[in-house]
């Protein structure tokens, strides 16, 4: 039942602004949600389940929002600023994903396990949650090369183009996470991108 799913995921994510996840009760999460305990427990097993998805979901929705970023101006140089300046405003207003990209997680937040063990759910969607999570730096990646497939989409470029391409893509990601853990005076993480990109990204 995706619906319930999503109304029990918006619930978690409300608790979780208004007090540290050690005090969220399941028996509320429920309440909020228009739901019985019993389906929250159906749909994520345990409350440890509840916060696996609640942390997928907030890493998929940073992910999506990196892909509308990439898909707006034309211009590469402009496309990098956008997906720079999203990760800055996602990491602002979203503690669960600054936690994801610095790797910084306080005791207000539900901590993701360092390994995943096997899923036992029978709900598909828990299984991907029960997975385990991307480090900073496999979100750095993850950024990085669908930069680079994005900018790149009009055909392969000769191998030393590409190679800066790339590297621009990194620069910028990583310009943004620097301004996640100190944030820049004037000017904003878009100042600081347009100046350190070189002026040509693509043929």
């Amino acid at each position: 039942m995706p619906a319930a799913r999503e109304s029990l995921l918006d619930a978690a994510y409300t608790a979780l602004a208004r007090r540290p996840w050690s005090a969220v009760r399941m028996v509320d999460v429920a309440a909020a949600a228009g739901v019985s305990r019993q389906t929250l427990y159906n749909e994520f097993g345990s409350k440890e389940g509840l916060a696996r998805a609640l942390v997928r979901r907030e890493a998929d929705g940073y992910l999506a929002g990196v892909e509308r970023a990439l898909s707006g101006p034309t211009d590469p140089r402009e496309r990098l600023t956008a997906t720079a300046e999203w990760m800055m405003s996602a990491a602002h207003e979203n503690a669960l994903v600054r936690a994801m990209l610095t790797g910084c997680w306080s005791e207000r937040l539900p901590s993701p396990a360092p390994t995943a063990g096997p899923s036992s759910s029978a709900v598909p969607a828990q299984h991907r949650a029960d997975g385990p999570l991307p480090s900073p730096g496999d979100f750095v990646s993850l950024v990085r090369d669908r930069a680079v497939a994005v900018l790149n989409a009009a055909g392969p470029l000769p191998p030393q183009d590409a190679a800066q391409l790339a590297r621009s893509c990194e620069l910028a990601v990583r310009l943004a996470l620097s301004c996640v853990a100190a944030p820049p005076a004037e000017g904003g993480v878009a100042d600081l991108v347009r100046t350190a990109l070189p002026r040509r990204l693509t043929a």
